[in-house]
């Protein structure tokens, strides 16, 4: 089946609900039950979980290091490097203010030149979480106390790795976190294009997904 004069782009769809509950309401997310009508007539229910969205930063320095930090993630009993990254709390926070916000709470560090790397839902199949990545450069150290970190984030790690190495350990099955995987490899496909990084989309640019 050929793509020619197909328009390949996600695009807004909403299929009727008969019913809808949320058996389940936690701190920040929740999960919903939807009855939803199939093309053929049919009703099924889908379960899923609701999620505020987040941001995540590929923060890159001068030596083509990539700011990567270690944390212990519960549900899939791991320690995993991961990036910089945290929900969107605040209802209509515009995410660029989100994401400078975590990586000073959790790098205490700030960058100069921010774009927009690539947006993802992460588990659409199961999941509205939406998470913008941004691609941070020209680092410095941020001003002040470092913020106080508690519960997982006080065992975290942190580290700077060469942006080639990570992408062979992410081909490599050695990383596994989807903002890294995806950043790394979203950084890469920029670079190879013809206007490179400063090509990306500017730090505000509209998110459909999270509007702010």
């Amino acid at each position: 089946m050929g793509t020619q004069g197909t328009d390949i782009r996600d695009t807004p769809e909403e299929w009727r609900v008969t019913a809808t509950e949320t058996p389940f309401r936690g701190n920040k997310t929740s999960v919903r039950a939807d009855d939803v009508v199939m093309p053929d007539g049919s009703v099924a229910r889908r379960d899923y979980q609701v999620h505020p969205g987040s941001v995540a930063v590929l923060a890159l320095d001068d030596r083509d290091r990539v700011l990567v930090l270690r944390q212990y993630r519960h549900p899939v009993r791991q320690k995993l490097w991961e990036i910089p990254a945290g929900l969107l709390d605040v209802p209509g926070e515009n995410p660029l203010h989100a994401a400078q916000r975590e990586l000073y709470e959790e790098a205490h560090v700030k960058a100069e030149d921010w774009r927009v790397l690539t947006d993802v839902y992460t588990t659409p199949g199961g999941c509205d979480e939406a998470v913008r990545i941004f691609l941070a450069r020209e680092l410095s150290d941020a001003e002040g106390e470092r913020f106080e970190v508690s519960e997982e984030e006080a065992d975290m790690e942190l580290a700077r790795v060469p942006v080639d190495d990570l992408v062979r350990r992410v081909l490599a099955g050695e990383l596994h976190n989807n903002c890294l995987v995806v950043g790394v490899l979203a950084l890469t496909a920029a670079r190879a294009a013809a206007d490179g990084p400063d090509g990306l989309r500017p730090a505000d640019a509209p998110w459909p997904a999270r509007p702010f």
